[in-house]
């Protein structure tokens, strides 16, 4: 068959075979991801890049063509297409071969659909015999799950509240579809499943952000979603490592116009709680890395090779999600370690009990020690945590089937009424001179401990932050009231050279001493830099 020249066909046939290659590109991150179980995206998420631009069609090929592989490896596999060197670019031909068997027709645009056509007479008759051997049409060769196309999944969109109202962004939206306000979000909107409002005015320019239920749709969502609901007050600290997705949240923080938003490139794990910018963060949203197993659906895992044939629950599986629950645990006791933060939120968008219920319970005697309770979020929504342990009830899930998607939120708050003042001034004042002069009132609580009690928030402190080994001798030797002043000084943010001064300064004997130290300014300054008496 002859090929056309891509100056002689149509701007749709030219579309398609741009499509084709774009697809092509998607579908073999996809599988590569697959086979080594290391995803670099969801399959929107590769599709939806910017660099794509007929995503539209880039995403149906995609979904049909891994919907269809197993049927078409095994057809390429009989008629032996793919043992010459079209075998490097085996993802285009499977994307050609799915038009031909299964799609629309294929007009002969470049050298892959050239060749694939060339053998479509018997393509045709492999597929035919398949069926005729192992059911009674193509469909019923699907896998159970592709043979299904799923619930139908609303819309969902989030108003950006920085820039538009929820009513006049109703008044817009009215107009391209049905349009209904969520019953416990206000600035959540809901519209018909397979809505497309990629190119509308309100999304290119920030407005209204996409969303899916779990509020996973892009980095920085959550993030300008906060700023929103601080009316653009305040400072929101945005902490993102990967270099890829920090461009992505700083391109969507800008498109939101969230300028209360600092974003740093940086580990969230390496912030120091007890730094002076960030000692008066009063709330964390902690989201970190989880298996998105209640994102399955959405992000169309349902398709890929290892769904269907069950790698997925093989033991390098179940080691993934017990490391990422340790990573979970760590990040939740350090966002639990800020002295002023007042409410912490963790939240995962996956439905195994290790990493949401497992963790929340293995730190509760930590987030006890520091005040804290678990809340109880939207108490309204009917699922509730796992009943594994007492005050499960607290903690919130989505099911993956009922709720389309699987999601866990954790509340904890801190309690005020139980703080109680020890040596309150001393650290005040003390504290004023360390920050030149701005006065920060902080409040060091502890309860009395007895001598075979261990304090859970210097173990915290211990674990996170640990001290040199001269200080470790200090600790051991240290008598039960010194660890009892020493965890109250940890809990009001200080860092353990200042606090092993402090206590040096509020265990002097003489009141005259303690005073005198005040006075001169003496309290975080190192021995030989001392003022010392001066002739009156």
């Amino acid at each position: 068959m002859a090929k056309k020249s891509l100056k002689n066909v149509t701007s749709t046939e030219r579309s398609i075979h741009f499509a084709r290659r774009e697809a092509a590109k998607v579908l073999r991150s996809v599988l590569k991801g697959d086979t080594e179980r290391r995803a670099v995206g969801s399959i929107k998420s590769l599709v939806y890049k910017p660099s794509v631009r007929n995503k539209k069609a880039t995403f149906a090929l995609v979904c049909q063509t891994l919907k269809h592989l197993a049927i078409l490896r095994k057809v390429l596999a009989a008629t032996n297409l793919l043992r010459c060197k079209w075998k490097r670019q085996a993802e285009l031909i499977y994307l050609i071969t799915y038009d031909i068997l299964f799609g629309q027709d294929v007009v002969s645009t470049g050298d892959a659909e050239s060749f694939v056509l060339s053998h479509k007479e018997s393509l045709q008759s492999s597929l035919a015999r398949l069926v005729k051997e192992n059911a009674t049409s193509s469909l019923n060769l699907l896998p159970i799950d592709n043979q299904n196309n799923g619930l139908s999944k609303p819309r969902y969109v989030r108003v950006n509240t920085l820039k538009v109202d929820v009513h006049s962004t109703l008044q817009i939206l009215q107009k391209t579809a049905e349009v209904k306000q969520d019953d416990l979000i206000p600035d959540l909107l809901i519209l018909p499943a397979g809505t497309d409002l990629h190119s509308h005015p309100l999304v290119l320019n920030g407005s209204v952000f996409l969303q899916v239920l779990d509020a996973c749709a892009a980095p920085g969502n959550k993030t300008v979603q906060l700023a929103g609901l601080m009316k653009g007050r305040g400072k929101v600290f945005a902490c993102e490592l990967n270099d890829q997705r920090l461009k992505r949240l700083e391109e969507t923080v800008k498109l939101a116009g969230a300028s209360n938003v600092e974003i740093h490139h940086m580990d969230f794990l390496k912030l120091r709680p007890n730094a002076l910018k960030y000692s008066k963060v009063r709330g964390i949203l902690l989201d970190p890395s989880c298996s998105g197993s209640g994102t399955t659906f959405q992000r169309l895992d349902h398709l890929l090779p290892s769904y269907s044939s069950g790698q997925g629950k093989d033991g390098a599986e179940v080691d993934r999600i017990n490391n990422l629950a340790s990573f979970q645990k760590k990040a939740l006791l350090h966002a639990l370690s800020f002295p002023a933060v007042e409410r912490v939120v963790y939240s995962t968008c996956s439905i195994h009990q290790r990493e949401n219920e497992d963790v929340i319970e293995s730190i509760l005697p930590h987030a006890n020690a520091l005040n804290f309770y678990l809340a109880t979020p939207f108490p309204e929504w009917p699922h509730r945590g796992l009943p594994v342990f007492e005050g499960a009830q607290h903690l919130l899930r989505t099911e993956a089937a009922g709720d389309m998607e699987g999601f866990f939120i954790a509340l904890f708050v801190r309690r005020h009424d139980q703080l109680k003042h020890l040596d309150k001034s001393l650290i005040a004042e003390s504290h004023a001179h360390a920050v030149s002069g701005n006065e920060t009132e902080v409040d060091l609580s502890l309860p009395k401990l007895t001598q075979k009690q261990k304090d859970p928030q210097l173990d915290l402190k211990l674990e996170l932050n640990p001290p040199s080994t001269k200080r470790k001798k200090k600790l051991k030797a240290m008598s039960t009231q010194k660890r009892s002043i020493l965890s109250g000084l940890i809990r009001a943010g200080f860092g353990f050279p200042k606090v092993f001064h402090l206590l040096h300064i509020i265990n002097c004997r003489k009141l005259k001493t303690r005073k005198r130290h005040m006075e001169r300014g003496n309290l975080f300054k190192p021995k030989g830099e001392r003022v010392k008496n001066q002739a009156m």
